[in-house]
């Protein structure tokens, strides 16, 4: 009875997510990934547990009938009678046990191993082996993890057949030395066989992995490719004789050949692997690095930008006067009038105290930066939406999943004015809401979902059926609240007592399930933070933390910028996606939310929206000329539009999100300058930029302490790549482009880098 009520929550909670994707239209996404889990678990769960069960079963069969006497033998008879009992179970049960840990962690790979079947070329080889790099993103990985895989599934199946010969005599310590049965030699001989022939593939690989390195340069430099990338082709072919030596030996009954073979295998490892390389790198490259690592440090510095999109760099010489000129202010008043005066990550408190006119109201901590073309001029616009605090709420469930559902409205704010009193001058505000960028009439100011909307909330009524949820007050300053019904398709139906019941047992509430405020046209709505919408449906993609709430096309939408990233390009240097996006200028805390993981290549590759109102999900591919996109999409076939489906409502708020923008500037950074291109600073030595006023600036940064450099498309320019560099604390205005640069450039907040 307790496995069927185990087995039945598993699977209500199975078909609640089945619900929730159908809602959305991504039901493809949870099939997709659920199924691939599946099949890696199986096949895992069999390679090992077939491997282990055979290895236990042919050991335990092949046993000698009789075994001499001795001591050791005497122990391990008592042993045997012990066992037993329950040797057929141990016999199943080890091997379940340990094929149910090994698909576990390889459904884990699901990632990997779609990407390596649904792949897509970049069409472009790196200059060592002249592999495409489509093999280092996508296939390389995937045999690595094969590779990883079958060496664990031979380690754990000779550890089995070793105890198992030994436990029943095939294997003894006698007075002459050891003794092994034909059968266990054979079978032992086998198995290191084929450990050394994966071990050969593993070595094999590894050469390709020396153009993955990350040390103070990346990737295969001088002594890699003359000392280390030959020895390991060596290794390769020396593993596979040896592993010939142990086959042989099967058959002819002397373990010397194959152990000789063993140990110089060892000894060359440690050798050639080891001494030979330090040897190389100590009195041939040092002595002589700068004509010698010069050409793969060009290669590290040409791929790194190549794999942050900055391969189009274009170095200007920059020379600032140290003079200031008369009347040089008043020649860029244009320029210091749009100089943003409210710090987004500080007015929010005004916001608060002059907007938010209930407890159940709140602001977040940090707000939102946009811009919104008004009597003709792009203005910069500090935003936010007043949405739902729970804690305001008074207690019950009623009140906190049925009548409190949803915030309500945008507020917004001139960035680069404010009122003589100073505070912020609104663009719009109040309640209702009003102002230049619309009112009711014009836009849906409903926020149901938001950065910090309840769990989950019960909405919608039969036509008819008064309306039971908390809409707003009916003006700024009265008591009186107005009611409305949730009116869109934002959650799964929860209409019938099955469902109900299934989302009472996620939810683990009672209330859920009897309350009588549940109808026929009750809808859940759940997993309302945008950046966590996007990522359910979208999980192959790195997501920027910092979504912006815009008015587009009547609807409010939070918009989140997708990556696709990886961390196998070769030859580039890697940054942790959350450091890299810290500066002087952003406050501690308030940074763009990224992952903490290594990358090594970046593509701000997708375009999200959620509706604030009802919860729906777009994707739009930014970068159709991603390879990494591109895969993805022959994964998911339908679950991205293409580029021209946005709108050109929805265009004007696309921006250059601050990841990538920072991210690629820090990769560039710590590159050394050349001169001709062959002068080797070392990364030990690199000058600082900015120490005087005629250094070379590079687009994408390479100035130390400076403010890191931006590459910023240049509105006149259509050929992909092209721009200007501009320092991080400037405020000339930036412009979002597509990849491809065909399409026409956007316009982005001042100050938002």
């Amino acid at each position: 009875m307790a496995v069927i009520v185990i087995a039945f929550v598993y699977l209500s909670q199975v078909y609640a997510d089945v619900l929730w994707y159908q809602q959305l239209g991504f039901l493809e996404v949870f099939v997709t990934e659920n199924l691939s889990r599946i099949v890696l678990f199986l096949v895992a769960f069999l390679v090992m547990a077939g491997a282990v069960f055979f290895s236990l079963r042919i050991a335990f069969r092949s046993r000698p009938i009789y075994a001499p006497d001795s001591a050791i033998q005497d122990n391990l008879n008592r042993y045997q009678a012990q066992l037993e009992p329950i040797r057929r179970l141990l016999m199943l049960g080890i091997p379940v046990v340990l094929g149910a840990f090994a698909g576990t962690a390889a459904s884990s790979q699901w990632q990997e191993v779609l990407l390596f079947v649904n792949q897509e070329p970049f069409g472009k080889s790196d200059p060592e082996f002249g592999m495409d790099y489509a093999f280092y993103m996508f296939t390389l990985p995937f045999l690595s993890f094969v590779t990883g895989f079958l060496i664990s599934v031979v380690i754990i199946s000779a550890i089995a057949t070793v105890l198992t010969h030994y436990l029943y005599g095939g294997i003894r310590l006698e007075e002459k030395g050891l003794f092994t049965t034909k059968a266990a030699r054979i079978q032992i001989a086998v198995v290191a066989a084929l450990f050394l022939v994966l071990q050969g593939v593993n070595y094999w690989l590894d050469r390709y992995d020396t153009l993955l390195n990350q040390g103070t340069w990346a990737g295969a430099l001088y002594t890699d490719v003359n000392a280390v990338i030959p020895t390991k082709a060596i290794l390769a072919v020396a593993a596979i004789i040896v592993a010939v030596l142990f086959v042989a030996s099967a058959f002819i009954g002397r373990w010397r050949l194959p152990l000789i073979g063993t140990a110089m295998l060892i000894i060359t490892a440690l050798l050639a692997g080891g001494v030979y390389p330090s040897v190389v790198q100590r009195f041939q490259v040092r002595p002589s690095e700068l004509s010698l690592e010069g050409e793969y440090i060009d290669r590290n510095i040409a791929m790194t930008r190549e794999a942050y999109g900055l391969d189009a760099v274009e170095v200007e010489d920059y020379n600032p006067e140290d003079v200031p000129q008369a009347g040089a202010l008043g020649d860029d008043g244009e320029t210091t009038a749009n100089i943003r005066l409210l710090d987004p990550n500080l007015v929010s408190d005004a916001f608060s105290q002059l907007q938010q006119f209930r407890q159940y109201y709140q602001f977040p901590e940090t707000l939102n930066v946009d811009r919104y073309e008004i009597d003709g001029e792009v203005q910069d616009t500090v935003i936010a939406v007043r949405e739902l605090d729970t804690n305001g709420v008074p207690e019950g469930w009623v009140n906190e999943h049925v009548f409190y559902t949803h915030g309500y409205g945008v507020v917004a704010a001139a960035g680069s004015t404010v009122q003589p009193d100073g505070r912020p001058s609104f663009l719009q505000s109040g309640i209702p809401s009003t102002g230049v960028l619309g009112d009711e009439s014009t836009y849906e100011p409903r926020i149901y979902f938001g950065e910090d909307s309840p769990e989950y909330s019960v909405v919608g009524a039969p036509e008819g059926q008064a309306p039971a949820e908390i809409d707003r007050p009916q003006n700024e300053n009265s008591d009186d609240e107005s009611r409305t019904t949730f009116s869109g398709e934002g959650g799964p139906n929860v209409g019938n007592a099955f469902n109900r019941l299934v989302y009472a047992l996620k939810f683990q509430s009672t209330d859920l399930l009897l309350s009588n405020q549940v109808n026929s046209e009750s809808q859940i709505l759940y997993d309302r933070d945008p950046v966590e919408r996007v990522r359910k449906v979208a999980p192959y993609l790195t997501l920027d933390g910092n979504s912006y709430p815009a008015i587009v096309d009547g609807r409010v939408k939070w918009i989140i910028d997708g990556y696709t990233t990886s961390a196998n390009f070769p030859y580039s240097t890697q940054q942790e996606l959350e450091s890299a996006t810290q500066d002087s200028q952003t406050a501690e805390g308030l940074a763009t939310a990224l992952p903490a993981e290594q990358v090594n290549y970046i593509r701000n590759a997708v375009k999200a929206t959620v509706d604030a109102y009802d919860g729906s999900v777009s994707l739009y591919a930014w970068d159709d000329q991603d390879p990494v996109l591109k895969s993805w999409q022959n994964v998911y076939p339908s679950s991205l539009q293409p580029f021209s489906e946005m709108s050109a409502d929805l265009m004007a708020h696309v921006r250059y999100p601050r990841g990538p923008f920072q991210g690629p500037a820090r990769a560039a950074r710590p590159l050394p300058r050349h001169l001709d291109g062959r002068v080797l600073q070392q990364q030990r030595g690199v000058e600082r930029a900015g120490r005087s006023g005629g250094e070379r600036r590079r687009r994408g940064g390479d100035g130390g302490d400076r403010p890191p450099a931006a590459v910023l498309p240049d509105a006149a320019d259509a050929q992909p790549g092209g721009g200007r560099v501009l320092a991080d604390h400037a405020v000339h205005p930036l412009r979002a482009r597509r990849p491809d640069s065909e399409e026409r450039a956007l316009r982005l907040p001042r100050g938002e880098r």
